[in-house]
């Protein structure tokens, strides 16, 4: 129950007590039937103005004044929590208004479905390269999407409509997070209709489940738990190894990065050897793989290997300097 409601709640057993504690104190203190004392008390706690139904005594007078005044006391309460109600829904209208035209604004950002405890680590690692659009449902991760100013959707991700509202038609990726296999796969399906193009990375915690998935239309998919059981198999079997994945992996902390990059059409790179093209001595990046259009890898590509237009080079080097290979990559003027 948030906190409104339970202000509410509070108002109408702050009624009760006072209709019950009328009706009783008048019926203990004048002697008066039921029913009497029910008007006297609904008639003082309205101030709607009155003769004395019930004849009162000196000791039934000041029970009224004190009737009255908790009568008054109960609206001037209702309204200041109807009052903060209505500026409540009128402020999130606005805010929701105003989120739903900056996603509208989106074109190739990430649509992250599910703000769970792998999806808000996803999040803060990719959101300072690419715009990301949340969708979850359960109010409390809503008030948390809402008080950090995240970019979000409330709704059901399965849902068309909600992914439309979160621009999957403009997106370049689809995060599937959520807690559920089956949802992910209707989510994934669903995703690849509406967007054929879209890059599709889903979770799947069953292995049995990862074959469906592919199937359904994602391009990748990952289980949290055998992804973090194989690192931790490799921090005890080859440490080494493992701190250079650490180090060389994706880190937004660190100066060493791998970085993908495509070649684009009429770029300077394009049919060009890595001789030729001087990647090393104009950004010291490694060229560790290849991938062709293909989908052939080229591993340690080898100084006479042509670079292709629609190739996407595999580079480890620093974070600058793998900008400037992108540059590079990009298609001339």
């Amino acid at each position: 129950m948030t906190s409104r409601f339970k202000l509410l709640f509070l108002g109408v057993i702050w009624l009760i007590l006072l209709i019950f504690g009328g009706t009783l104190g008048y019926m203990l203190i004048e002697g008066a039937d039921f029913l009497s004392s029910l008007f006297m008390t609904v008639i003082t706690i309205t101030t709607i103005g009155y003769q004395e139904y019930v004849p009162l005594s000196t000791a039934g007078r000041i029970f009224t004044i004190f009737l009255a005044l908790g009568g008054v006391g109960f609206f001037f309460y209702m309204l200041s929590v109807i009052s903060e109600f209505v500026v409540h829904l009128t402020l999130q209208t606005f805010e929701g208004r105003g989120m739903e035209k900056e996603i509208l604004k989106l074109s190739d950002h990430a649509i992250l479905c599910g703000f769970g405890r792998i999806g808000k680590n996803i999040y803060e690692l990719i959101k300072e390269e690419i715009p990301v659009v949340v969708i979850e449902k359960d109010p409390e991760l809503i008030k948390e999407l809402k008080e950090k100013k995240i970019l979000h959707i409330e709704g059901d991700a399965t849902e068309e409509e909600v992914l439309l509202k979160a621009g999957i038609k403009r997106a370049r990726h689809l995060i599937a997070v959520l807690g559920d296999d089956p949802l992910n796969v209707y989510l994934v399906l669903s995703a690849r209709m509406l967007n054929p193009t879209i890059n599709i990375v889903s979770r799947a915690d069953d292995p049995s489940v990862e074959k469906k998935l592919y199937q359904a239309g994602a391009n990748r998919v990952l289980s949290p738990y055998l992804s973090g059981a194989k690192k931790m198999a490799l921090a005890v079997l080859k440490p080494h190894v493992m701190d250079f994945i650490d180090i060389a992996g994706y880190d937004p902390t660190t100066s060493l990065q791998l970085e993908e990059i495509l070649v684009e059409e009429g770029s300077a790179l394009a049919n060009k050897t890595i001789l030729e093209s001087r990647i090393r001595d104009l950004t010291n990046a490694i060229i560790l793989a290849i991938k062709r259009k293909s989908g052939e890898m080229i591993f340690n590509p080898a100084g006479n290997t042509l670079i292709l237009e629609g190739d996407i080079l595999i580079a480890l080097g620093e974070r600058e300097r793998l900008e400037t290979l992108s540059e590079l990559a990009k298609r001339k003027g």
